[in-house]
């Protein structure tokens, strides 16, 4: 799918953001990442997305399987969603959600932060059209 400089898949990112907000104004950064799981999943459904929480994603090298990344949640089956409750998105966090999501055939990811102060997100895409060039 050739994007030509447009949004990608626009319309679901600012109802993921919307949800994110939703559940902040409700809880703020005070509960545990299972607790704002929940509630951004029936924000979400609520909007009408499909929702896979914890699906098994297999990593290949050279056509063979070397391992499994398991994503928070996975939306409408083209949205990666990695959720973080923690202080700040630490350098790590994000390296380590850009190497999934380079592994992934998904080209676009969340990587959402529910902290005590603020809601962060990081918003990735990669197209492996990008990776030819």
């Amino acid at each position: 799918m050739e994007n030509n400089g447009k949004f990608l898949y626009k319309k679901e990112s600012f109802d993921i953001i919307d949800a994110c907000q939703e559940v902040w104004k409700e809880f703020g950064g005070s509960f545990k990442e299972v607790i704002v799981d929940r509630a951004l999943e029936i924000a979400l459904r609520n909007k009408g997305y499909k929702i896979d929480s914890q699906k098994r994603i297999d990593i290949y090298f050279k056509n063979e399987k070397v391992g499994v990344y398991v994503p928070d949640k996975i939306i409408n089956e083209i949205i990666l969603l990695e959720l973080k409750c923690k202080p700040f998105i630490a350098r790590e966090d994000e390296k380590q959600f850009w190497h999934y999501l380079k592994a992934s055939s998904y080209k676009l990811g969340f990587l959402i932060n529910f902290s005590p102060k603020k809601l962060e997100f990081r918003r990735r895409v990669y197209d492996m059209a990008r990776k030819a060039q």
